[in-house]
């Protein structure tokens, strides 16, 4: 039996790989359509692409056919052949629109696919032979965008590939042709040559930071010329552009982006990614919480770079106003939000920020007078976050707990509004400790818009914390009589429940300060944190002794004797003070009075501690 399941899993994932193999070998990856990234599993190569795009007219009308050639350049170092291909034609204003229909010059190497439900809006490959060269005919439709640009992912090989190669742009006639890319370096394609940037002769500085630029630098006041911890970033107005310079420590990648609020999504960003010896610097737009998608024009000038000490430098140019087609490219005559983040990178693909992006506290207008701007890498929500659940588990909780555990005894004669004080104390604390943590467990949703999956398995403690700080009143509500039989049974739970609630909660709290959203610094954080724990132990274990009897204040006066001896006479007189017991309690009540104050006063001032760093970071 175990060797026929054995089989059936060997066949089943043979059947699997054969139909993946087989999919990308006969060309028909309409799955890829949107992207246009084959399902590999390898990141794209980001080597200049070695092949030729070109066109046969630029101009056209609806109806015109054009063809479109793509080829291997004659210098390619290495196979001089490709296996695999996907072309389609974009609206340069809106790279997401796929445009018109192909026709088919070689039917044995080429086929069409209907793309975003359009019929033989893509070509693909046929086999994975070697080809040199593949050509087709690109239809303009009737409702043909002003502007088409090609885009080609080409793939040589399983872990070797480019996408979205950005090909040459035809425009409708009469229309001015917008500014264009090309990887090609053959005579008559249209081309816009790549930027060449060069490297830096000087480092940048702070130095006329809000006089004569304007600066963004974490951690604040920072000098990038002789701290390389420095976040880095300024930009000044020269002319009809804005010259950016951004420094920092990186292992792949420094980014800016400039933004309409202070949410990631639908931003303008400008990445400085750090390619072995070299830096490629990239504008891009970003969608939701998903990787850049790289500007297929060239909109950056005067570009420059430089590597030293682990820190990534560039600088460059860019216009205030692009053209209409350039899409995705925010102009820099409005105020935005500005975001700095940095990350890894591996072979020219960025990975995901290494810590929460800087954001500047206000819109900034970028035209406008020079400033020296203050950020924080922690968003408002997620502070309110963590100082509510601060509050909530290392000071309201904790004093509750010890109203009720050592101080029913006290103010026999005292009621508020009915109730006893201490049973009154500690509902209302435990009522705000409950309160408290509603509020903050939402807070983070709010932020998130759902649930954070990078979070670890903090998000989820927070919801057992949640869900026992609600039990607590519930079961509360439902507690038997004091002389009840069962009464021992509430009272067991009810400790135990709210006991687990509160370990949970300073388990879950340890690993939030950790969290990119809300990230103290380590490690005195922690231990302020730990200092709040161990002093409620402290004076929880003291409270207990005392209850136990193990520190009889009040008993020491039951065997006080006091001696006094008469001038120039040997007789003692010795007179034994014996206290009355209501004078032992007021002794003992003194004694818990003196620990609860210098307990407060030690855990205020810690806690104090902690919600100023949580407003600075």
């Amino acid at each position: 039996m175990e060797v026929l399941t054995n089989m059936w899993i060997v066949l089943l994932l043979l059947s699997v790989c054969s139909e993946t193999v087989m999919c990308y070998s006969n060309g028909k990856v309409e799955v890829a359509c949107g992207d246009m990234t084959p399902g590999h599993g390898f990141d794209p190569s980001t080597k200049d692409p070695p092949f030729n795009i070109k066109v046969d007219k630029s101009q056209f009308s609806p109806g015109d056919e054009i063809k479109v050639t793509l080829s291997m350049m004659a210098s390619s170092e290495g196979k001089h052949y490709f296996k695999g291909f996907l072309i389609e034609a974009r609206n340069a204003g809106n790279l997401n629109e796929i445009v018109g229909s192909f026709k088919l010059i070689s039917p044995d190497i080429s086929q069409l696919l209907n793309c975003d439900n359009k019929e033989g809006s893509a070509v693909s490959h046929t086999s994975d032979a070697h080809k040199t060269e593949v050509q087709v005919i690109w239809v303009a439709p009737s409702d043909s965008p002003p502007s088409v640009q090609f885009l080609v992912t080409v793939a040589r090989g399983y872990k070797e590939y480019w996408v979205k190669i950005p090909g040459p742009v035809v425009s409708q006639n009469g229309v001015a042709p917008p500014s264009q890319t090309s990887f090609g370096g053959s005579t008559g394609v249209q081309t816009t040559q790549i930027t060449t940037s060069s490297i830096l002769s000087h480092s940048f500085t702070s130095e006329g930071c809000g006089s004569t630029k304007s600066c963004l630098r974490d951690p604040e006041g920072c000098d990038p010329q002789n701290n390389t911890a420095c976040h880095f970033l300024s930009f000044r107005t020269l002319g009809s552009s804005v010259m950016f310079e951004l420094s920092g420590p990186a292992e792949g990648y420094v980014s800016f982006a400039l933004s309409l609020d202070k949410w990631m999504g639908d931003d303008d960003v400008y990445l400085c990614i750090r390619d072995t010896d070299t830096v490629d610097i990239k504008a891009g737009y970003v969608s939701g919480r998903h990787h850049p998608e790289y500007t297929s024009q060239n909109v950056l000038k005067d570009t420059a770079w430089r590597l030293s000490d682990g820190v990534i430098q560039c600088s460059f140019r860019r216009d205030v106003r692009l053209p209409p087609e350039i899409l995705n490219r925010f102009s820099l005559d409005q105020m935005y939000y500005l975001f700095m983040a940095h990350g890894r990178a591996e072979n020219g693909r960025t990975h995901r920020h290494d810590r929460q992006p800087l954001i500047s506290t206000y819109q900034t207008a970028i035209l406008g007078p020079p400033e020296d701007l203050t950020g924080s890498r922690s968003p408002l929500l997620m502070k309110y976050h963590g100082a509510f659940m601060l509050i909530a588990w290392m000071s309201t909780v904790s004093a509750g707990v010890i109203m009720a555990r050592y101080f029913k005894p006290d103010w026999p004669e005292s009621n508020i509004l009915g109730q006893k004080v201490w049973f009154q104390l500690h509902r209302m604390l435990m009522a705000l400790t409950v309160l408290l943590t509603l509020v903050g467990f939402v807070l983070p949703f709010m932020y998130r818009g759902g649930w954070s999956k990078r979070a670890g398995i903090h998000p989820y403690l927070g919801c057992v914390v949640m869900a026992l700080a609600v039990i607590q009143p519930l079961m509360a509500l439902f507690r038997p009589a004091p002389d009840a039989s069962r009464r021992y049974i509430f009272n067991w739970m009810h400790f135990g429940t709210g006991t687990v609630a509160q370990v949970i909660a300073v388990v879950t709290i340890f690993l939030g300060i950790h969290q990119q959203a809300l990230l103290l610094p380590a490690p005195w954080s922690t231990g302020v944190l730990a200092s709040i724990v161990v002093w409620f132990v402290l004076a929880d274990l003291v409270l207990e002794v005392h209850r136990r009897g193990f520190l009889p204040i009040g008993k020491y006066f039951k065997n006080v004797k006091i001696y006094t001896e008469h001038i120039n006479s040997d007789d003692k007189e010795e007179v034994v003070f014996v206290p009355d017991e209501s004078e032992t309690h007021s002794v003992e009540f003194r004694f818990k009075n003196i620990v609860l104050v210098i307990y407060l006063c030690g855990n205020l001032g810690l806690l104090t501690l902690l919600l100023w760093t949580i407003s600075a970071v």
